[in-house]
């Protein structure tokens, strides 16, 4: 009896959907539910949605929440580096899908930072791609998203231009290495953040993985706007997101006290990290509790969709 109700238990947590939770039921022997083994979700490794975490929140809810986040940025690089964002292929799922708003190529001056943006523009690609083979069929679709407006928004937000002003992200690199900037600091916090919550040791790993690799290009990006002399300019993007974040002082600019600060860090020498609600913030461009705006007009797909307050 008791391991009837602690397997029921675990699988109650695991499971994505109700839909998976009867089948996975069904495939344990367990309640009499009329469906058979042979519908148990398939692939039960990699497409395989994990256990729940201590906090309630499934291994699948955190993945697709990243997955959202990796669509944005995707889409963000290839069109500077290719003009053209993700093939049709890699953007389907579960949840209401989108349209990608503004992105072109950007007419890039120095050859370096070139080849800095097509190799995280590929990197990117290859998370979502991985985030979707490990989701399986749970995967959510890429919802909208707006580059054009919400940049606009955004260095609004941070004093670089009047509000209802317009910045073109695309027109040049150094203006690409700002707009990747809002991006790449989020990027470390937020896969920081939700390390706690992941509970499988396999998409804890991965999700380590990622979070270095979102480590390096944050630096690659914070080390070029630095010699470039773009520090009062990204100075102010950092505060912007400190405003809409609503936590204590969770960013950090790329010079301090007017020295170079290329690794942001805790007085430990640790990375900061955010909630999935104070990412969503930033995303949104809303200090509040809202489920859309910002990069994402429609919100996003899955099943954490509200910024905090």
């Amino acid at each position: 009896m008791f391991e009837k109700k602690f397997l029921t238990e675990v699988i109650n947590r695991s499971a994505e959907t109700e839909f998976d939770r009867r089948k996975l039921l069904a495939a344990a022997g367990i309640a009499g539910v009329g469906v058979g083994a042979s519908v148990l979700l398939p692939a039960m490794g990699a497409g395989a949605v994990g256990a729940a975490s201590a906090a309630g929140v499934s291994d699948g809810s955190i993945l697709n929440f990243a997955l959202n986040l990796e669509y944005l940025e995707a889409e963000f690089y290839l069109r500077a580096t290719t003009g053209a964002g993700l093939p049709s292929s890699m953007i389907s799922g579960k949840g209401t899908p989108g349209g990608v708003t503004g992105g072109k190529a950007v007419p890039f001056k120095t050859a370096k930072i070139k080849a800095y943006a097509e190799e995280i523009a590929a990197d990117e690609k290859a998370h979502v791609a991985f985030l979707r083979t490990a989701l399986g069929s749970a995967a959510v679709a890429r919802p909208a998203i707006n580059i054009n407006e919400a940049f606009s928004a955004a260095a609004a937000a941070a004093g670089l231009i009047p509000a209802g002003g317009t910045f073109d992200v695309y027109a040049s690199e150094e203006n690409f290495l700002l707009g990747a900037f809002v991006f790449e600091d989020v990027g470390v916090t937020a896969y920081k953040g939700a390390a706690p919550l992941i509970a499988n040791k396999t998409y804890l790993e991965a999700a380590a993985g990622i979070l270095s690799v979102e480590a390096y290009h944050a630096g690659i990006v914070r080390n070029a706007l630095y010699n470039l002399d773009l520090q009062d300019a990204a100075n102010a993007i950092s505060d912007a997101r400190d405003s809409l974040d609503q936590g204590t002082d969770l960013d950090q600019g790329i010079t301090v006290n007017g020295k170079a600060n290329l690794v942001p860090t805790d007085k430990n020498g640790i990375t900061f990290s955010r909630t999935p609600a104070q990412v969503l913030n930033i995303v949104f461009l809303n200090p509040k509790a809202v489920t859309s705006g910002g990069f994402f007009p429609g919100g996003v797909n899955g099943d954490i969709t509200t910024s905090g307050s």
